[in-house]
């Protein structure tokens, strides 16, 4: 039998409102709860709707939720204000390969493994470039 187990309250002096929601919904995102983190980020984000962690966040979210319209989106909009996120523009990639659309995923994954230099973003520019090479083969 499995043990649950309580998370003590959290505490973070001096840290204003929207950091503590960032902080509390990354925790939670680390561990894979993403509609605990959803009730933290989206009052806060009724707050200060423009802010970027919180809405990085609220993607990350709707990514583990598979929610990947709704994911898209938004990190369509994050690329849009800031094309140097490397994070926002790797996750646009995998949403959009997740959904099919290999041929529009791999820019972004590209750019984002250049900007980064990072090896599972290299691996997944490999990923989509071999799935898109196998559907050619095969159409």
């Amino acid at each position: 039998m499995e043990q649950e187990y309580q998370v003590p309250p959290m505490v973070f002096p001096g840290m204003r409102q929207h950091e503590k929601a960032y902080a509390a919904a990354y925790d939670l995102l680390a561990r894979r709860a993403p509609e605990e983190a959803l009730g933290l980020l989206e009052p806060a984000l009724e707050a200060e709707p423009e802010n970027t962690g919180l809405r990085t966040l609220r993607a990350w979210a709707w990514m583990i939720r598979a929610q990947l319209g709704r994911a898209e989106e938004e990190l369509r909009s994050l690329v849009e204000e800031n094309p140097s996120d490397d994070w926002s523009r790797h996750a646009l990639g995998r949403v959009l390969e997740r959904q099919g659309k290999l041929e529009e995923a791999l820019p972004h994954l590209r750019l984002a493994a250049v900007m980064s230099g990072d090896y599972d973003h290299r691996a997944a520019v490999f990923r989509v470039e071999q799935e898109i090479a196998r559907r050619q083969d095969r159409g």
